[in-house]
């Protein structure tokens, strides 16, 4: 260890309270990055107590068996000699379950030390655990621990610096007589090379033909065939395939380790068991489900967080100002409604009370005193494109707040893994695995992590057809499309907030379900969904630090993509939007002679626009504004409310309405035509970054064309239904491209609800499927 640097490994399965613990004695301030050639996740950090001691925190896994990017990564940095020491994370609440893992990380000869998480929900639960007799059976230090509760981490890592210094142990746990003659004859056979506390490890490894283990090894022929005639003989001797025995060894040490050290109390329902009964009920899981998302976008969009971000959007960034504590408004209303609302700007809301301008008045006026040109070109970019531009997207900042607040709260408590279990039954019946939702859960944050998250599906087709559904789920990026159409469909209708902003929500489900049965009907798709298998942990409050953690680093993801991304668009939105071509000359537009009111239809912006508007005529919106939206959306979702504040905070309603809600609304002929803007925006691709993810998950140039192409087609007809279909139902018109919706709304029916096809199912499908149901 040179210059007495210590190097951690912190292991664990998922939701065994390693997160917790890593965030805990870290601040999770650390490095956050990519393992070398993989999208595995890599945390970083230097424990907070000590600065040599360098924390890794490795991806939550069940096993070191190659099968997952995640269990190879961790396999593969445990034996690069790295770690001076691995802290293995048990749930101490589920021992059997923990233990697996354990027994892996302790074959592998390394330091360990034993970490027997959640040492407070095994006392309230009455059980005992002898940690003495257990440290024993595993041969390395055992520690109960809460990192929920920060007691015994002090001790953990004073533990954890002792078994640095070591060189490892030799593990203690045997498996049966005739196995263990085996592993010894196999060991016999591995060179001299191979030190002692690593000889039984790569002994098993053999033992079950591991193809990284046999490399690493590289025995010779002779040696080779010797193994494997061991192997061989022993498999039929017990009936069974290699990696099967050794499974059921490891298990069957577990039990008698279970047996001697731990004391459970009298069996009773627990307080999960019982609330488990009820929301994940066959019947009633699901619709609690949807009651309960209701809620978060109702408090998130349309209630709290709409009067936060109307207060954000109209006062703060805005030029109405605000009244510190209201003092003076009621006295200012009044003197307006006096004068009326034409002359309401020859009066100085000053004079009533304590009174805050709106930050767009503030740069005017500072803008305008230092020389600057009222309405020139500096006042109209910082203004208009800079302060209105990024005014719109922070104006959203306290909507996701609240939002990510929740959904935080739901996945830290235990509430969404169940959820995670209850559409396994549904997604099974769409073509789709359970381990499908865990992506597009994760997407309902950043569509970018949603996209990763796919790796952990091992079927190849099950998890290209999630890489292209998973991001139909709104983001928060995709909150303020939300908002501003909400506000632009239903004004102050509170009544109607009441159900459309979760309405959106759900029209990504619909889309992801829809998409499943009609993907997986086809070739390229076919074959069972891959199995389901996920560990519920207990109900517990979230640790407030992690959860703050949480919502801080997906608000500050957001926060930093508009300063940056979100930013340098609006300039160049801006830029677009006031330069022009007007009488045979190219320039500023607002300062030419002449200019009509409405100079933007001559910019460069609403050329570019019109170019392409007549791909978006049949969903109802063809002017350039709509589509310089929507096109500036794939940049980056939030573009869309930042180009629109630019562009509309240029013209009067702007002034007098800075939601953009009455300017936005008058872009389109329909509240149809609205709608199937929005529908197009929240299921067309995602914006460039999630686009980078996908063709680093694809792998592949042509799938990655296939999944672009496919999002932007389906959400293409999503938005030509509403449009149409409300153009015939409500207007009565009927036309060309209402025939084109018919037919095209009864060819995806047709493929949604006709049989399965023969070729879907394999033989291969067929055995892959037996032998799950054998496994579980």
């Amino acid at each position: 260890m040179a210059d007495s640097q210590i190097h951690v490994a912190l292991a664990g399965n998922p939701n065994c309270g390693k997160t917790t613990l890593f965030n805990l004695i870290t601040g999770a301030n650390g490095y956050v990055g990519n393992w070398p050639g993989v999208t595995v996740e890599k945390k970083e950090a230097k424990l907070l107590s000590d600065k040599n001691v360098t924390i890794t925190d490795l991806p939550g896994i069940y096993s070191l068996s190659p099968y997952s990017p995640e269990e190879q990564c961790s396999r593969d940095y445990l034996m690069s000699g790295e770690p001076d020491v691995v802290v293995q994370v048990v749930d101490a609440t589920n021992l059997e379950r923990n233990l697996y893992l354990a027994l892996q990380v302790v074959e592998t000869g390394l330091p360990v030390v034993v970490a027997l998480n959640m040492a407070d929900l095994v006392e309230k639960n009455g059980d005992k655990i002898d940690t003495d007799k257990l440290s024993k059976k595993l041969g390395c230090p055992v520690m109960m621990i809460s990192a929920l509760k920060n007691k015994g981490i002090k001790e953990l890592f004073e533990q954890v610096k002792k078994s640095a210094a070591s060189k490892g142990q030799v593990p203690e746990h045997k498996f049966d007589s005739s196995i263990e003659d085996v592993l010894t004859h196999i060991e016999n056979n591995l060179p001299a090379s191979v030190s002692a506390n690593k000889r039984r490890y790569y002994a098993v490894k053999l033992f079950e033909r591991d193809a990284d283990a046999c490399k690493l090894i590289n025995l010779t022929k002779e040696k080779a065939d010797r193994v494997e005639q061991l192997v061989a003989q022993c498999e039929q001797d017990c009936d069974d395939d290699a990696e099967s025995i050794i499974t059921g060894e490891r298990y069957g040490v577990i039990a008698h380790i279970i047996d001697e050290c731990l004391t459970k109390a009298p069996a009773k329902m627990s307080t999960s068991e019982k609330i488990d009964r009820v929301v994940t009920n066959r019947i009633l899981g699901l619709p609690i489900f949807v009651v309960i998302m209701f809620c978060v976008y109702y408090i998130a969009v349309s209630t709290l967080g709409g009067t936060v971000t109307d207060f954000t959007n109209d006062q703060l960034f805005g030029t109405d100002g605000w009244y510190v504590l209201g003092q003076g408004r009621d006295a200012y209303d009044a003197a307006v409604e006096a004068v009326g609302e034409d002359a309401a700007d020859s009066i100085d809301p000053a004079q009533y009370g304590p009174y805050v301008p709106g930050l767009t008045t503030v740069v005017h006026d500072a803008l305008v005193a230092g020389g600057t040109e009222d309405g020139g070109l500096v006042d109209s970019l910082v203004c208009d494109g800079i302060v209105g531009g990024l005014g719109a997207i922070f104006g959203f900042v306290p909507q996701m707040f609240l939002l990510f607040i929740m959904l935080s709260f739901l996945e830290d408590c235990g509430y969404m893994a169940r959820v995670a279990f209850i559409m396994d039954r549904v997604f099974r019946r769409f073509g789709l695995s359970g381990k499908s939702f865990i992506p597009m859960l994760v997407s309902s944050g950043c569509g970018v992590p949603g996209v990763m998250a796919t790796k952990t599906i091992e079927n190849e087709k099950d998890r290209r057809m999630t890489v292209m559904t998973t991001t139909f789920i709104p983001c928060g990026a995709k909150l303020p499309i939300i908002a501003l159409l909400m506000g632009s469909i239903i004004g102050d209708s509170s009544t109607t907030a009441a159900w459309i902003s979760p309405l959106f929500y759900f029209l990504g489900v619909f889309a992801v379900i829809a998409s499943g049965l009609m993907l997986k009907k086809t070739k390229l798709f076919a074959g069972r969904p891959t199995p389901f298998v996920m560990e519920l942990p207990a109900y517990h409050f979230p640790a407030i630090r992690s959860w703050a953690l949480h919502v801080w680093e997906r608000c500050w993801a957001f926060i930093k993509k508009a300063g940056t991304v979100i930013f340098a668009s609006t300039v160049v939105v801006w830029f677009l939007s006031n330069f022009g071509s007007y009488n045979g000359s190219f320039g500023f537009l607002p300062a030419m002679d002449g200019i009509p009111e409405e100079f933007m239809d001559y910019s460069v912006l609403a050329m570019l626009g019109n170019l392409v508007a007549w791909i978006f005529a049949p969903l109802g919106f063809s002017t350039w504004q709509a589509t310089a939206l929507t096109v500036s959306g794939l940049v980056a979702k939030e573009n869309v409310v930042a180009t629109a504040g630019s562009l509309l905070s240029v013209a009067d309603a702007a002034e007098t309405d800075p939601s953009l809600w009455t300017a936005f609304a008058g872009m389109f002929p329909t509240m149809g035509a609205c709608v199937a803007f929005g529908a197009f925006n929240l299921l067309c691709a995602p914006c460039f970054a999630a686009m980078g993810t996908i063709r680093n998950q694809m792998d592949s140039g042509k799938w990655t064309a296939i999944a672009i192409g496919y999002e932007c087609a389906f959400a293409w007809v999503i938005g030509l239904f509403i449009n149409q279909f409300y153009n015939l139902l409500v207007l009565g018109q009927f036309g060309i491209w209402t025939v084109v919706a018919i037919v095209l709304l009864v060819a995806m029916l047709f493929q949604i609800f006709r049989p399965m096809p023969k070729h879907v199912w394999t033989d291969e499908d067929e055995t892959n499927a037996a032998s799950a149901a054998v496994s579980a």
